[in-house]
């Protein structure tokens, strides 16, 4: 008996329904480009729990004659290919014929439909694959596909389904895809019996991006539109300004297709090569017309990968149309003043409309004489009288010692100026305040006490009143000498002596004058900030914005945030839903900067929306990861001496943090004994 068994038909149909049929993103993707090949304007989708459970596609196409309503569902059935040679030019979304067949083979399906030459309609319902009725219906032109209890029929593919909400964040991906392909089409979309997204079909496709990724998202665009040879590239890429941490909000389409192609994302971040951060992604909504010929779309089952017969020319196109348009949209101009300004034309632009500008320019008008002003008389010189030294006059103005030597700036944490006749603390301003109060009293040089008067005549007349109380002059030690150096004074109990900072990254210190520490500034800092996370919860950072933040999510991401706020809240963020892809930050970790705010919720979306919630603690550790890494300290900062100070003590009160959040080491440890080997000194 031969072992090679022929499959029966329903069997060989759960097979094949494996292929197209994944989850309920795949069924909706296959009924909906159904419904534009069939040149529908309006097309409304609706599904409850995610639509494991009910899928409602409805649209105002041409519709099914009722003859062809069985057909439709026989495998390798399509109205869109006939010939061999039409598989070289494939203008439509679909034309295998598998997705009917499919998609009936593993649920229950109820087709109503009407032709616009037809006075009835059709209602087919079809239940694994097997006819159950089929009879005459009232209803408008169009058809309208309804599926019921996906995967009833085979429990081991159902449970592979994820979650209701991950179901539906994908089902809402695929028809944002769709309604950017072709703005042309009304698209209504409504989950769980709320309306989550409706466009206006005006062919505008600003309209369309506005709709599914809202106002902030489409006023940050530049319009592109570029032709090479045979290929148009059109659409809209984001200002460099707008660049995200991630690749999530590209969106490349070719002749009405959403398609995935390395060559035309490669093409559009080598555009964006010297215009945005490292580790920062540009977003985009570029749609590609070429001619059929030269494309491949039957690689995937899903049509979503594509392949080129030559890769060059696509890659040069989308290339060149984003450099244009990021060099247009580059308007920066230098500004030029005449050299020659009229003067009234300078009084026009005055905010003080009656002052009087006096420009110091050599060509500027002569301003009218003004009249001479009258000439007080002159006082007669009084002679020196006994009253005229009872009104001591102001002394000139002392010069202060020189307190060059106390450049703050250069001395490290800690570090005290001492010397043996005037010793105070350069970080202490009570005694900083002292030593100003007493030079404003006293004369620079401590050996020739000089009063203060200075206009005093040296002989008083005869009859002078001297019984008046001399103020006794008051004198300051003698400043150090300027080449001099400043005395460092360590604590005895700080072991630590700072000695500077390498390439802007690395602080030096010595320790017990027998090591050298190189510590990684960033690496410590993220992890002290880690482990301060890990012992409050963050729940302690929580700081109000004066100006809330909107971040624009995709449809995936925004709808596993707002279904997450609690996740926000116990991470110290205050969000909230703001409706239309986008959310509201009006509180975030004392920790983070203000302009890191969006790219962390984005991220902390994403990280959801890829369904890694399900642990609540690995998802904080992830969280703390991400704000310490974005809030500490980077490489190439410049710190002062006190501020890389406090994180060396830091890691010295705590041993035990050697390593940051990611696994590298902190502290390079080089000892005397090896460094005087490498001179030979040992």
């Amino acid at each position: 008996m031969g072992v090679i068994n022929v499959l029966d038909k329903h069997v060989a149909e759960l097979i094949a329904a494996g292929e197209v049929v994944e989850r309920p993103a795949s069924v909706i993707k296959e009924l909906v480009e159904n419904a534009i090949d069939a040149g529908a304007k309006h097309i409304t989708v609706e599904i409850k729990n995610g639509g494991t459970t009910f899928m409602r596609v409805t649209d105002d196409g041409c519709g099914i004659q009722k003859d062809d309503v069985k057909v439709a569902f026989l495998r390798h059935a399509t109205s869109k290919v006939r010939q061999e040679e039409d598989l070289d030019r494939i203008a439509t979304l679909g034309f295998r014929g598998e997705a009917l067949a499919s998609i009936s083979a593993v649920s229950r399906l109820q087709l109503i439909t009407r032709n616009a030459q037809e006075d009835v309609g059709s209602n087919y319902i079809i239940e694994g694959g097997e006819e159950q009725s089929f009879e005459d219906a009232g209803c408008p032109v169009g058809t309208t596909f309804v599926i019921r209890d996906l995967f009833y029929n085979i429990p081991a593919r159902a449970k592979f389904l994820k979650k209701d909400v991950s179901e539906g964040n994908a089902v809402s991906n695929v028809i944002d895809k769709t309604a950017l392909s072709h703005p042309e089409i009304a698209f209504t979309y409504i989950r769980d019996g709320k309306q989550a997204l409706k466009t206006f079909g005006d062919g505008k496709l600003l309209s369309a991006i506005y709709s599914v990724f809202g106002r902030e998202f489409a006023n940050g665009l530049i319009p592109v539109d570029y032709q090479l040879d045979a290929i148009t590239v059109s659409g809209y890429i984001s200002k460099p300004v707008h660049s995200r941490p991630n690749r999530n909000m590209q969106n490349f389409f070719i002749n009405g297709r959403y398609v995935k192609s390395r060559t035309m994302m490669a093409a559009l971040e080598e555009a964006f090569k010297h215009s945005i951060m490292v580790g920062k992604f540009p977003s985009c909504v570029l749609n590609l017309t070429l001619p059929y010929e030269i494309i491949d779309v039957n690689v995937h089952p899903s049509k979503i990968e594509v392949r080129f017969i030559n890769e060059r020319p696509v890659f040069d196109a989308v290339y060149h149309a984003v450099k244009s348009a990021l060099l247009q949209f580059d308007t920066q101009k230098q500004v030029t003043f005449k050299k020659e300004t009229a003067f009234n034309d300078i009084r026009k632009f005055s905010p003080f409309q009656h002052a009087e500008v006096i420009l110091n320019h050599p060509s500027k008008p002569a301003l009218p004489e003004q009249p001479a002003k009258a000439q007080r008389p002159e006082r007669p010189e009084k002679p020196v009288t006994i009253e005229s030294f009872e009104r001591i006059e102001k002394p000139d103005p002392i010069q202060m010692p020189d307190l060059d030597f106390l450049n703050h700036s250069e001395l490290p944490l800690g570090a005290k100026v001492t010397d043996a006749n005037h010793p105070f603390d350069i970080y202490s301003k009570e005694s900083f305040r002292a030593a100003k109060k007493a030079d404003a009293f006293s004369h620079a040089d401590a050996n020739t006490a000089a009063p203060l008067f200075v206009n005093t005549p040296q002989e008083p007349p005869e009859n002078a009143v001297t019984d008046a109380p001399k103020p006794e002059a008051i004198s300051l030690p003698a400043a150090p000498e300027k080449d001099e150096p400043a005395m460092l004074y360590t604590p005895p109990e700080n072991e630590l002596c700072y000695i500077g900072e390498a390439f802007g990254t690395y602080i030096i210190v010595e320790r017990n004058r027998k090591e050298l520490l190189l510590i990684d500034k960033h690496a410590a800092h993220e992890r002290i900030i880690y482990e301060k996370l890990k012992s409050e919860k963050a729940g302690a950072s929580l700081q109000l914005l004066l100006q809330p933040v909107t971040v624009t999510l995709g449809k995936a991401e925004y709808n596993a945030a707002i279904a997450h706020l609690d996740l926000f809240a116990a991470c110290s963020f205050e969000v909230e839903d703001f409706g239309n892809s986008t959310v509201i930050v009006r509180g975030a970790p004392q920790y983070i900067e203000a302009a890191e705010i969006e790219d962390c919720i984005v991220e902390m979306a994403d990280y959801i929306a890829q369904g890694k919630n399900d642990i609540f603690s690995e998802k904080m550790d992830w969280f703390y990861h991400n704000v310490a890494c974005r809030s500490a300290i980077k490489a190439g900062n410049k710190n002062a001496a006190q501020e890389l100070m406090a994180i060396v003590n830091t890691l010295q009160e705590n041993p035990d943090i050697r390593y940051c959040p990611h696994g590298r080491p902190i502290t390079v440890v080089m000892t005397k004994n090896e460094i005087e080997r490498q001179f030979g000194r040992a």
